[in-house]
């Protein structure tokens, strides 16, 4: 097991490499370069940085931990990322594009109004609060746990600490800094997940062909589940994550912000295109490490956490080298910050434009980037809040229910773009509020009961489709041909 020193150390010395990072391609930023990175970023170097951003801290530990209880079948959600790229590419992408877009939201403001502009980008900011916080809060418990405490400090200081660092290094460049320090975090993720499978494959003494063909033999591989009573049977997950895409990537502004820095819309769909094809493999290689990490407990007698998303770090700090623990680390840190730094900087986007019309304002550009910065902070302190409330409940059952809630709000957003795209309809905008509280309520309502009310079915993430349609038939409900 790792002592104290050597975590410290590896933090601080990674900090400082993201530092260095930071000051290289901030300098002579302007707000700008804070919104969309002045569109002069390279396709290829999103398309990578956004594996680490899409892969949060929660990811690098739940999907090997899922592997435990559901086997391979979130591969059929991977399967449907991809069809959901493709939707983002050829329809979302050329619209945002076409509008010149910085805040994707502002698309609401044009096709139905100012109600349901400011709806949309206020569903955007609860889900993030909710969600960035959330999956903070679970990685720097573990940095508690392995490290802080080790050394006496309070959990809200360690909270305060990462916060401030994230801060730090998003001030200035916003996403033209993130679109670099997400390719180097990326980078550092995928070492810490291949480098943890050689590492175990040694200690069990066998080659890396034969740990292959055990896992492919296993229980563990299994990909299809064809009970469409199961919440992972095979249709739900692939509609599932083909919808999650479309909604939490396409209809994201944090996800968004970095395809519209790309200098046009071909780089931009390249982007995206190249990054759905890796996605899949790199998805393939987490679930790989799940069943491997699984086979080494069982082999080895280790005993399996009761909450399995814990297993990749029992077995990385407590049973293998000190090597694999300092992987483990690295590549939980390098996870760690996309989900932070990208959270911070949307959100300010979005509240700066959306809700403060900044760019309209006939300000001058010392103003607006005071303003800017001003948000910018001001976030960082909301989300060390929620950081810090999620530690007082510390509750896993009342935390996993907190991150469905967030999840939910993205079902209108869902339900207001398609009605947008697929609807040549008017509504009336004012009602679009009442809607978007109703859709989620009504959706957890049926999910809630849907045992009982639906012969035993079980929603899964399909829930989210359910939403989304509930939005689009209420905004049907309250619109009328449009007049020429």
């Amino acid at each position: 097991m790792l002592n104290t020193n050597i975590i410290l150390s590896v933090f601080v010395v990674y900090t400082a490499f993201i530092f260095l990072v930071t000051y290289l391609t901030s300098r002579k930023a302007n707000n700008e370069s804070y919104f969309i990175g002045n569109r002069r970023s390279l396709w290829y170097v999103v398309a990578y940085g956004m594996i680490g951003a899409s892969l949060s801290g929660v990811t690098f530990m739940s999907v090997p931990g899922w592997v435990g209880d559901t086997g391979f079948s979130y591969f059929m959600v991977v399967v449907g990322y991809w069809l959901g790229y493709l939707v983002i590419s050829f329809v979302l992408l050329p619209l945002y594009y076409r509008l010149n877009l910085t805040s994707i939201y502002s698309y609401l403001g044009g096709r139905f109004g100012f109600t349901s502009y400011k709806t949309g980008s206020l569903l955007f900011i609860v889900s993030r609060l909710l969600g960035a916080s959330l999956r903070m809060f679970l990685v720097v418990n573990v940095l508690q746990i392995f490290l802080f405490n080790g050394l006496g400090v309070p959990f809200f200081v360690t909270a305060s600490i990462f916060i401030l660092l994230v801060l730090l290094y998003t001030f200035q460049g916003g996403i033209k800094t993130i679109v670099w320090t997400d390719t180097l975090q990326t980078t550092f993720m995928l070492v810490a997940v291949v480098m943890t499978i050689v590492i175990i494959s040694n200690r069990m003494g066998i080659g890396l062909g034969n740990l292959f063909t055990r896992v492919m033999d296993s229980d563990y591989s299994r990909v299809i589940v064809t009970d469409f009573s199961a919440r992972n049977h095979w249709l739900k997950q692939l509609l599932s994550g083909a919808f999650i895409t479309i909604t939490m990537t396409g209809l994201d502004q944090e996800m968004m912000q970095k395809n519209l820095s790309c200098r046009n819309l071909r780089d931009a769909q390249k982007n995206m295109l190249t990054f759905s094809v890796v996605l899949v493999f790199v998805n393939m290689i987490f679930l790989f490490l799940g069943a491997t990490l699984f086979m080494y407990a069982n082999d080895s007698g280790i005993a399996i956490p009761d909450l399995k998303d814990d297993l990749f770090a029992t077995v990385s700090l407590q049973y293998l080298t000190p090597l694999a623990g300092i992987v483990f680390l690295v590549g939980l840190i390098s996870a760690a910050y996309p989900s932070a730094d990208g959270a911070i900087t949307s959100l300010t986007t979005s509240f700066s434009i959306d809700i403060l019309g900044l760019k309209e304002k006939p300000w001058s550009e010392a103003r607006k980037k005071k303003t800017r910065l001003t948000v910018h902070i001001g976030f960082a302190i909301v989300l060390l809040l929620l950081i810090g409330m999620f530690s007082i409940i510390n509750d896993r059952s009342v935390i996993d229910k907190l991150f469905t809630i967030a999840g939910y709000t993205y079902g209108p957003l869902l339900g207001l773009f398609a009605f947008g795209l697929f609807s040549k309809r008017q509504i009336k905008d004012k009602f679009v509020p009442v809607l978007a509280i109703l859709a989620p309520v009504i959706c957890y309502i049926i999910s809630s009961n849907s045992e009982v009310l639906l012969n035993g079915y079980k929603f899964g993430f399909e829930l989210l489709i359910l939403n989304g349609l509930l939005m689009y038939t209420g905004l049907w409900l309250i619109s009328k041909r449009k007049t020429q």
